[in-house]
């Protein structure tokens, strides 16, 4: 079940799919307090096991009315089970009702598949994010 949730809930999963068990307090991502962005969370039982942060945020070469999506990860145990695309279709929901255009992201290059099966488009060429990988930007229109 995808819930709203705090940003200091993002933080367990950020380090350990995304950032190799750094500290948390190393995890907070700058956005994460921006008026009007949100965190999503995929509750196994009472476990987050998926999540995902959102907020209004322009890609350069489009129009306004984008969202950015960011810090999307899955616990390794539970990958391939729809949480994800659960978390991205509960964001298309909310933000097509809020007027939203479009999601866009930094999509790592080994997660490109997922993102292209929900309709997400390559929007650059690869480039590297240092100490992290190959990455593309991706963009899923929502008009």
């Amino acid at each position: 079940m995808v819930k709203y949730i705090s940003a200091s809930q993002v933080l367990p999963l950020r380090s350990q799919v995304l950032r190799n068990g750094l500290e948390l307090e190393r995890c907070v991502f700058p956005t994460d307090h921006i008026e009007d962005g949100f965190h999503l969370g995929f509750f196994t039982g009472n476990e987050i096991t998926s999540i995902a942060t959102f907020f209004w945020e322009d890609y350069p070469e489009e129009p306004v009315g984008g969202v950015r999506l960011r810090g999307m990860a899955t616990h390794p145990d539970h990958r391939g089970e729809g949480q994800g695309a659960a978390i991205i279709n509960f964001a298309v929901n909310e933000l097509s009702s809020q007027n939203a255009s479009y999601i866009w992201c930094n999509a790592r290059k080994i997660a490109v598949g997922f993102y292209q099966k929900l309709g997400f488009e390559i929007a650059s060429e690869e480039f590297e994010i240092v100490g992290i990988g190959p990455h593309f930007n991706m963009i899923k229109p929502l008009t």
